[in-house]
């Protein structure tokens, strides 16, 4: 039923965030507008018409663990085969490990291809893809002869492991330790849990990074090292050799993306082959320095698991518009005797144009985002202030994406009625695959904390003051058109814009644990007028694209209304909580 979206993937890419600008001045080497066509229409291919197809099965039988063991539902170890057969793992990947190098803005796009087929499947290359990052930045030399080619090409896969039983985000209270050896290696010992593909029968290795502690290190978070242990140590050939002493002790029932295999993982449990216990290690990195080494790979993390709840909307509205146009029900408002398709009525196209504006939104910010990174890497002067952008949109585009995957898909069950409640129309598996991503790589309300303490702050504020003065722009551009399919957008924008500035001023202004109070609402406000700008800059570049011009006006219209009374929460908020102690006793 999917079908990757191409024209308004390949508009938001090139018009609003900038890429055909950056293709021009050269800042993407030898790519063109016809080969990420090409490419872009490649990926769609292949997520319609090899991974959609599975994910029923998918979430129907899910992983089995039995003995230490994981196996995939059917199909699914020959779909990943043929995905990184195809060069999909590798597509953004290091050159000199085997990878296309190609912007990570473009790796964004498919990736929301993925997740619109099957979130189950495509959360499983953005591990690995996080690993890469990581071992390529900050690995010694030998760890990545050894490692990241396999991990490039997705021969092997890769693990993120920080969460303990005890200790979920807050990483001062992590207990796996690790031990000094001889010739230079370490081993570890503990329990990490909520390790995604932590154990599956897709590749004949998985490399496991995890974070633990040395015994000489020093407290709280500052002593917390990186380190890399295989499921099979490599042999002199790099070939999967010694069984290491990293096990799945079992694995979670879930809510759902259940084809993702979510493992309770063991060290030092089982002496295996290697004829000590503890798993074989190597520290990636410098001691006592692993969190900022795990922050590479969380940050991508991040982004991606957004652009997880961009392609769950995605696949939700579609699902949700198709039914809408065949399902015949009621009456036209405008008279009539015979039924119509329930696309007609008023309270029907309401949710539908929520559920697509809300997506394009989420769309435009995810992708400005993995563009501001992909423009930090260049040497110019510039890129420092790109760094900055792309640190300021990670927590909106992980929380605003991964918010409206939940309420688009909500929407979309509201939008089959009862059949949206039987799991056969699949409108249900998108709801429960969709309501992890606001949880893990960091909770929603982890990221507002970060957006409000960190981000804010950015260059003296100048990150923020940048990004007000080119949405101020946007609206100068509004109101300059003389468009009646624009009507009205530019008093909303700049309405928005204006409660945007009055919330951001209070919290820069704020006692800590008021700023707190209102960061979530913060984060939301932040994002729908961030998003309402991007959707008007590609409508002003496009004005003869009706269903696009009439998307971003209802977005203006209809919801972005909101931005008043988030900003009226923001500013409220901590006097708000005064007394809830006895409320919430």
């Amino acid at each position: 039923m999917y079908q990757a979206p191409l024209d308004e993937i390949g508009f938001t890419l090139k018009q609003i965030v900038g890429v055909s600008d950056a293709l021009q001045a050269g800042r993407f080497g030898d790519l063109s507008e016809d080969l990420i066509d090409a490419i872009l229409d490649e990926a769609g291919r292949f997520a319609s018409t090899r991974a959609e197809p599975l994910a029923a099965i998918g979430d129907r039988v899910g992983a089995q663990y039995q003995d230490g063991r994981v196996t995939m539902p059917p199909g699914w170890a020959d779909l990943y085969r043929e995905w990184c057969a195809a060069g999909w793992n590798g597509l953004s990947g290091p050159v000199e490990a085997g990878g296309q190098g190609l912007p990570t803005v473009l790796s964004a796009a498919v990736t929301e291809m993925w997740n619109s087929a099957s979130m189950a499947f495509g959360i499983g290359p953005t591990l690995t893809i996080g690993a890469v990052e990581a071992l390529h930045r900050h690995g010694s030399e030998a760890l990545k002869a050894t490692y990241l080619e396999k991990l490039t090409d997705g021969r092997w896969t890769g693990t993120m492991q920080l969460t303990e039983p005890q200790c979920g985000s807050d990483l001062s209270a992590l207990r796996t330790r690790a031990e000094r050896r001889a010739d230079g290696t370490y081993r570890i010992f503990g329990q990490k849990i909520y390790i995604t593909f932590g154990e599956h029968d897709m590749t004949d290795n998985i490399v496991h990074l995890i974070l633990a502690r040395l015994p000489d290190a020093p407290p709280g978070v500052k002593g917390i090292s990186l380190f890399l242990a295989p499921k099979f140590i490599p042999d002199a050939e790099g070939r999967p050799g010694v069984r290491n002493d990293v096990h799945a002790a079992g694995m979670e029932h879930k809510m759902g993306i259940h084809a993702s295999p979510t493992c309770t993982m063991v060290y030092g449990d089982n002496v295996g082959d290697t004829g000590e216990p503890g798993a074989v290690a190597w520290l990636v990195g410098e001691e006592n320095r692993g969190l900022a080494c795990m922050f590479t790979m969380m940050n991508a993390a991040r982004l991606y698991v957004g652009i997880q709840g961009l392609g769950v909307a995605e696949a939700a509205t579609q699902r949700a518009l198709a039914y809408a146009r065949e399902r015949r029900q009621g009456r036209s408002p405008g008279g009539g005797a015979d039924m119509v398709p329930i696309l007609e009525h008023p309270d029907i196209r309401q949710m539908l144009m929520t559920m697509k504006a809300l997506t394009a939104a989420a769309r435009s910010i995810c992708y400005a985002c993995a563009f501001a990174i992909d423009m930090a890497h260049g040497t110019d002067a510039d890129a420092a202030a790109w760094q900055d952008r792309a640190s300021l949109l990670t927590p909106l585009a992980k929380s605003f994406a991964t918010d409206i995957g939940v309420e688009v898909a909500s929407l979309g069950i509201q939008v089959h009625g009862g059949m949206g409640y039987i799991e056969e129309t699949g409108a249900a598996r998108l709801l429960r695959d969709a309501r992890i991503a606001p949880i893990y790589e960091g909770t929603n309300g982890i990221q507002a904390i970060d957006l409000v303490t960190r981000k804010l702050p950015l260059a003296q504020g100048d990150a923020v003051r940048r990004l007000f003065e080119e949405i101020g722009g946007v609206v100068d551009a509004l109101a300059a058109t003389d468009h009646a399919a624009f009507d009205g957008m530019a008093p909303a924008l700049r309405q928005g814009l204006d409660a945007l500035t009055a919330a951001t001023q209070h919290l820069q202004g704020a006692a800590p644990a008021d700023a707190l109070a209102g960061a979530t609402a913060y984060q939301r406000l932040f994002a729908l007028v961030l998003g309402a700008s991007l959707m008007a800059r590609g409508a002003l570049a496009d004005p003869a694209a009706e269903g696009r011009v009439a998307t971003a006006r209802f977005l203006h219209i209809a919801i972005l209304p909101e931005a008043a009374a988030l900003s009226a929460r923001v500013r409220a908020a901590g006097n708000a909580l005064a007394g809830s102690g006895a409320a919430l006793t």
